[in-house]
Formats: structure tokens, sequence, C-alpha cells
């Protein structure tokens, strides 16, 4: 009897603590990606990584709840609010492409909600004023690939390149960034064209007419093919260069032999396999690429997925500062993870190594790119 009294006081006083101190509510993820739509190239593989993030982070449950943007800017941004409105999420990552992510940062500004973008303009994060204070990025600043390039270009001892790219804010954020460190290499022609253009003709014969040395295309996903399909179809013989917007293998699967000798700045993650040993990043790039190539087949692997990778990784590292703070699904436990994101440090990916700062919300140095070239359908890492 003496012992049946102790087990039911003992049940009572585990049941009055337990009920003292509540349970932590589940860290939640709102994720909204570009799989369909001009860009779906880039975004389902990122869409494809997120089921390999972490879902338990120092022993608190991670949820994720992704949605499609369809590659439109109005639809981003409905998709944020929904997360923010109805979801009650922590953190956002987001979108795919820079229009898309450029307008979610007024949302997540308005409420206070950390984002983790998936786009690459550098304007996203800079200046960071009290609006770009929420939000950070994984993939490398236009200026980091930019110093890749010319210096490639200086080594190949070219004078003179032909400019064209997206009627975006990409387009024309590497415009900038290009024009910035081009140096002694003279821009000879600036042409534009929309992603879901058909036809680049026009545009083409005008780069053509200034002869350059070599041509640099600032698109990204599939529909960077249009104006080197164009530039071959017309005879151009000249170096033809991309940015890291290309580096999925649809492009090469969509530009077939046009795309062949092409040159483009890369993550190390799209030829980790062929770095030396002593690379900082070949260890972190190859196990990103395992897990993606053990969920969806050998060679499916993206360097856009990686970049949700890095996402989560960041995460990681984040949360658990923040859980000592706050609990999740509060303005207070919001701020602590921004903030924590702010001072995450040597942090190894996909990409990179992370060393954010409240100066710096990418943190990646220029141990983040590497040259490749388009050689026999494939990428050849170029020391």
């Amino acid at each position: 009897m003496r012992f049946a009294k102790k087990l039911v006081l003992g049940t009572f006083l585990a049941g009055a603590l337990s009920a003292a101190v509540p349970a932590l509510a589940d860290i939640t993820v709102g994720v909204t990606v570009s799989a369909t739509g001009p860009a779906a190239s880039l975004g389902i593989p990122e869409k494809n990584t997120i089921s390999l993030l972490p879902t338990t982070i120092a022993g608190q449950k991670v949820n994720y709840i992704v949605l499609d943007d369809a590659t439109d800017t109005t639809t981003a941004v409905t998709n944020t609010r929904k997360f923010v409105s109805e979801n009650k999420v922590d953190l956002i990552i987001g979108s795919t492409v820079t229009p898309n992510s450029l307008a979610m940062t007024d949302v997540a500004a308005e409420t206070g909600t950390p984002m983790i973008t998936m786009a690459a303009s550098a304007r996203l994060i800079e200046p960071l004023d009290d609006k770009r204070k929420w939000v950070f990025k994984t993939p490398q600043n236009d200026i980091q690939m930019s110093l890749a390039i010319v210096k490639h270009m200086q080594a190949a001892g070219i004078s003179t390149v032909g400019f064209i790219g997206f009627s975006d804010a990409y387009g024309e954020g590497w415009y900038q960034e290009f024009s910035k460190v081009a140096g002694n290499i003279k821009i000879v022609a600036n042409e534009r064209y929309n992603r879901p253009d058909t036809s680049v003709t026009g545009q083409v014969l005008k780069i053509m007419s200034a002869r350059p040395d070599a041509v640099l295309i600032a698109g990204s996903g599939t529909p960077a093919a249009l104006p080197q399909r164009t530039l071959k179809e017309r005879g151009y013989t000249g170096r033809i260069y991309q940015t890291h917007g290309v580096a999925n293998n649809d492009f090469l699967r969509v530009g077939g032999k046009d795309v062949e000798g092409t040159f483009l700045p890369s993550g190390p993650v799209l030829v980790a396999a062929q770095l030396p040993a002593s690379h900082p990043v070949r260890a972190s790039a190859l196990e990103y690429i395992d897990k993606y190539e053990a969920a969806y087949g050998k060679g499916s692997v993206s360097t856009f997925g990686g970049h949700a990778w890095d996402a989560g990784l960041l995460l990681k590292a984040a949360a658990p500062a923040a859980l000592k703070k706050a609990q999740p699904g509060t303005p207070a436990f919001r701020a602590a993870l921004r903030d924590a994101l702010e001072s995450v440090r040597d942090v190894a990916g996909a990409h990179g190594v992370f060393n954010m700062s409240a100066n710096d919300h990418l943190g990646l140095d220029q141990r983040a790119s590497v040259m490749v070239k388009i050689e026999n359908g494939t990428w050849k890492y170029q020391p």
C-alpha cells in the first residue's frame, strides 16, 4: 500500500512538472522554390534537397513546408505571406531566382522573419540596411564569380568582350559587377533578353558586329542556352563564357554540342571529385553529393541543390544558440535565430566555407569559386 501511494504521488509530481514546463514548439521552415517555370531546372534540385535537411536540431523537431512559386514573383510573395501568417514559420528559405527573392525580402523585414535566399544577386544583402539585415544568402556573389572570369580571360589574352544577359535583376547585376572588375578588358556590346524569349537574333547580330574576342552570357538555367546556340548558328568562333547560373545537367542536355568549350565559374561542388585532396571544400561537397545521389541517382546532383543544402547547414549551426534564448514560433526566437545566423563561423558546405558577420550575410571567400570547362558533354575542372 505504501509503495502504491508513492507510485501515485510520483506520477502526480511528474505530471505536474511536465505541465509546468511546456514542451518547445517545433522549428518550422517555409521553403518556396521555382520548381516549375523558366527556372525549373534550378528549383527542382533545390526542392529535392529539402528532403535531405536535418529533421531534428539540438533535440528539437524541424518541419519543412515546401511550395512552388513557378518562377513567378507574385506567387513567391504570396507563398511567403502564407508562411508567416498561416504557418508561423521561424525561417524562410527561398526563392530560386533573384527577382522573386528581392520581392520576398519586404515580407521578411516587415514580419521580422529571417530568410536564407538561394538566389545569387548581391543586391539581396547589400547594403545591410534595416530590411536586408533579415536576409542571408548561400550562392556566391556575382562579384566573386566575375573575378574568376576576368582572371581567366586575362590569362587567355582576351581584350574585348560582348555581354548579353537577362533583362532583369540577374542580368543587370552581373553587368554591373563584371564592369567593376573588367580592368583592361573592354566591354564592346551590352544586350538583354527575357527569360521566356525564343529568339535573340537581333541582339546576337549586334554583338557580332562589334567583333569581341569573347562573349559573356549572364543567364541562368536552360534559357541561358539560347544566346549561345544563336552565336554558334551565326558562326561566332570566339570564346564563350557563362555564369554559375548554368551549372546543372539540364543546361548540358539542352545546349548539346552548342555549349561545348564553354567556360564558367562554379561552386566547388560541381567538380568536387576532381579537386585536389587539399581543397578546403572537397570533403564537405562530396558529403552532399553522396547523400543526394543516394536518394536521386548517380549523376543527378546539381550546384543549385547545393545552395539548399548549405541553407540547411546554416540553420543547423545557428538553431542551437537560438533555442537557448527563446521558444520556436515566437518573435523572440526569430530574432534570436537571425542573430545566431549572423554569428555562424567555419561552416563548410557544398559551395564554400561560411563565416557570417554583422557586415557580411554571405560569408564566403574566393575558396567558393573554381573555373570549369564544358568538355565532351561534362564538367572539367580548370586548375
